[in-house]
């Protein structure tokens, strides 16, 4: 599980743990019963304190996408998945958010980050393997 944390974009490093594990689930990549990497070993491979990663676990074991077995790990929700079809319209308006924002701060107009998306989903959609290598995390 590949977790790829932006310090500088504003958004609390936990809150961005949660909104990409809610992002694999909702994608299909983190299935029921996967099981999802220790505190610690991904506190230690994010550079994060792992009160940060606890943190962002227990949201998730509070929204039903993460279940805590006890002595046996952490893995993902049987009855937390597939998200609704209204958190993951939720989790696609907060990515935009922070794409608009990003590109206002950068002064790239709103119709050419539209045309940006557009391209590269023709690039994506004609790809072999469809993958779109930024997701956010894997």
């Amino acid at each position: 599980m590949l977790i790829h944390l932006s310090p500088k974009n504003g958004i609390p490093i936990y809150l961005q743990i949660v909104s990409q594990v809610k992002y694999l689930v909702a994608s299909g990549r983190l299935r029921p019963s996967d099981e999802v990497p220790p505190i610690r070993a991904l506190a230690e491979k994010l550079l994060i304190n792992p009160n940060t990663v606890a943190r962002a676990y227990r949201e998730l074991e509070q929204a039903g996408i993460l279940i805590k077995r006890q002595g046996a790990g952490t893995y993902v929700s049987e009855t937390g998945t597939p998200l609704a079809w209204a958190e993951r319209i939720k989790l696609l308006t907060e990515r935009i958010d922070g794409l608009l924002a990003e590109a206002h701060q950068l002064d790239v107009p709103t119709e050419q980050v539209l045309a940006l998306i557009k391209e590269r989903d023709r690039l994506i959609a004609a790809s072999p393997n469809k993958e779109t290598g930024n997701a956010g995390a894997e």
